[in-house]
């Protein structure tokens, strides 16, 4: 392989341009987003209709049903019509729920704005289109830095929601959720920049053809039913603690922030160093399903000390604890479990799974609310737990492999079977597929050997040009 082939070690200046503006876009959609979760139970009391915990419950977890239901297809769309098109309606369509959740004067008008808030579901555009803009071996680095602006803000969501709620009210807060949105519209049309040209990705999009294997995939669902427990829990977690923080703890929404920011700081920096054995010492099942463990005795823990605060905040670091560590392991599972190939569409399903137990996690907890009590809601959030942990133990071995990817000049289908079967024989290589479409052959190898120097040689042969992703 020539050194002209060798792909470079950084990401390029338009790399990181369209990596740090995609991340912005994914920060002031999900800030409007998570801010409003620690006080919209406690807003809608005095709205008309909401001392009726089901609908606040349905208010909180609407915006995932939409998000569900759509998110696929606007990623889909997006190669039809073009990706900054779709994103453009998707923050439209969100900016618009949020000014008519601002101006709501019922919690019905609150539902109504949250469904055309979760209407805007650009989440697999926007990666789509951050695959368009950075080549293969770096493209993991980017949905890395992607995930951290996530994770960063909801932690800083948590913290500053109560304090904005203080100085603008929740109105406030759906008001300035709608200009970040437009905000972010903005920045799309004038930081982000246009691709070339876009195709479809199997590593970041969800492919039709490809839904059927995926489905099928039993450790895959295993996996979906694990992301729709866990955000079903967090999602009804905000029908109940708000209140408890408020009427068990005495203390006034605008401090909070006092609770939330230790929790989630300190649950942030726990989680790390189990991260890093799962990850680099092949750890993962046990570190997982210690995980799912924890999450069952936080909720547990909450159902029976639900008049006790200290023992409220106690279990509330541990939930966040298991959260955080179960957010970043799970995508992890996903990539090592789905077909080479297949990724993009075995996100696609996890991420509606996810969007669905939002949705029914503020559903049901508003309804347990309604007629039972908060221990009910922690209940149902623990019963969640239990069936996950059953099926996490259960789980096979998930392997310990790394994902690469060869960027190929294959110009028929016949040509690209003969390489993945040449591909597959080399020493720790797993699974071998091959896009004559994409252009891109994807492997699965093992973490601490396998030939890539065979692979160099085969490239050669092949006089294609080796890319690498970890």
């Amino acid at each position: 392989m020539d050194s002209a082939q060798k792909p470079t070690a950084r990401l390029t200046t338009l790399e990181w341009r369209a990596t740090t503006s995609l991340a912005l876009i994914f920060a002031l959609r999900m800030f409007g987003m998570f801010s409003i979760l620690p006080v919209l139970a406690i807003y809608a009391r005095d709205l008309p209709g909401g001392d009726n915990q089901f609908l606040v419950g349905v208010a909180l977890g609407i915006d995932g049903l939409a998000q569900a239901c759509l998110q696929i297809p606007f990623g889909l769309l997006s190669d039809r019509f073009g990706r900054k098109r779709m994103i453009y309606l998707g923050l439209a369509l969100f900016a618009l729920g949020s000014f008519l959740a601002a101006s709501a004067t019922t919690i019905h008008m609150i539902i109504l704005g949250r469904l055309v808030q979760g209407t805007g579901a650009i989440s697999a555009a926007v990666i789509a289109l951050l695959a368009d803009l950075t080549r293969e071996e770096h493209r993991s680095a980017s949905m890395a830095v992607i995930g951290m602006s996530i994770g960063v803000t909801f932690g800083v969501s948590m913290v500053l929601g109560p304090t904005l709620n203080h100085y603008i009210g929740v109105p406030g807060i759906f008001a300035l959720t709608g200009v970040l949105a437009l905000l972010a519209l903005l920045a799309v049309r004038f930081i982000v920049p246009a691709p070339l040209a876009s195709r479809v990705h199997g590593d970041a999009e969800t492919v039709p053809g490809q839904l059927r294997a995926v489905l099928k995939n039993s450790e895959l669902q295993r996996l979906n039913f694990g992301i729709f427990s866990l955000h079903a829990a967090m999602r009804g977690l905000f029908v109940a603690v708000p209140l408890l923080l408020l009427n068990v703890g005495g203390m006034a929404v605008e401090t909070h922030w006092k609770v939330y920011l230790p929790v989630m700081a300190l649950s942030f920096f726990g989680a790390v160093p189990a991260i890093i054995v799962a990850e680099k010492y092949a750890r993962m099942k046990p570190v997982f399903c210690g995980a799912v463990g924890l999450l069952f005795i936080s909720t547990i823990l909450m159902a029976v000390l639900v008049n006790h605060f200290a023992g409220i905040v106690i279990a509330l670091f541990l939930f966040f604890l298991a959260f955080n560590l179960l957010e970043a392991t799970l995508p992890s599972l996903v990539s090592k479990i789905a077909p080479a190939g297949s990724k993009g569409t075995a996100i696609g399903v996890y991420n509606t799974g996810q969007f669905l137990g939002l949705f029914l996690g503020g559903a049901i907890g508003g309804f347990l609310a309604q007629h039972a009590d908060y221990s009910a809601v922690f209940a149902f959030s623990s019963g969640l737990g239990i069936a996950w942990f059953t099926m996490a133990i259960s789980m096979q071995k998930p392997p310990a492999v790394k994902t690469l990817m060869f960027h190929v000049d294959v110009k028929n289908a016949q040509t690209a079977d003969a390489l993945a079967a040449a591909l597959a024989k080399l020493r720790g290589v797993t699974e071998a597929a091959v896009s004559a479409d994409e252009g891109v052959a994807y492997l699965k190898a093992d973490q601490h050997d396998w030939d890539e120097a065979g692979a160099q040689a085969l490239m050669a042969r092949y006089k294609i040009a080796l890319v690498m992703k970890t």
